[in-house]
């Protein structure tokens, strides 16, 4: 089955969980793996989907052992264990990726996401940031794709985690357009001496 129908059938099945029209497209795969590069490795994404940022990931240089892929939706999971095998795919609610170890303990570089975040009550969006959080290392980013114009994630649990959202750029050629953002931890504040 191609991708486009692949993801049509998802969607029939679970719109709100998909929530979305299309696939992602190339356009927006370079755009949120842009800052992402081997140094990142390990790398997770949630939301794998079709493996749209999967492939771009790899292409940047991600090997696929690196590669740490979360989706709720069991015919993607299967889906992305068959086109990428050396991958660790993790079928499973990406709030709860704070309770699994991913790579023998070393902390991971990126989190590229591709959840529907808007549609989400933001106890969701707050428990999957604390989970994907916990993963990262000092340093390390977490990119987010959304189609509006405004960070995904409300101000308040940025301030609760200590984060801040940063744009990267939009891309009008994806279905519908979308932007993306890079979400960090906040620089400690200086000691006064």
């Amino acid at each position: 089955m191609n991708e486009q129908l692949s993801f049509l059938c998802n969607w029939v099945s679970a719109p709100r969980r998909v929530a979305a029209i299309a696939p992602s497209s190339q356009a927006l795969a370079a755009l949120i793996t842009r800052g992402v590069s081997v140094h990142d490795a390990p790398v997770i994404e949630l939301g794998a989907g079709t493996g749209v940022f999967t492939r771009q990931l790899i292409a940047r240089g991600i090997p696929q052992e690196q590669l740490a892929l979360v989706e709720f939706g069991s015919n993607f999971a299967h889906g992305l264990r068959a086109a990428f095998p050396a991958t660790r795919v993790l079928c499973m609610d990406a709030a709860r990726l704070g309770d699994i170890e991913l790579f023998d303990g070393k902390e991971a570089g990126a989190v590229v996401s591709g959840l529907p975040l808007l549609s989400m009550p933001p106890l969701q969006v707050a428990r999957i940031l604390k989970a994907a959080f916990t993963h990262l290392r000092p340093g390390g980013a977490f990119y987010q794709f959304t189609y509006g114009p405004r960070c995904p994630v409300p101000r308040a649990i940025l301030e609760r985690f200590g984060l801040h959202g940063r744009f990267v750029g939009w891309t009008l050629a994806n279905l519908p357009p979308a932007a993306v953002f890079q979400i960090c931890r906040e620089p400690a504040p200086a000691k006064l001496v």
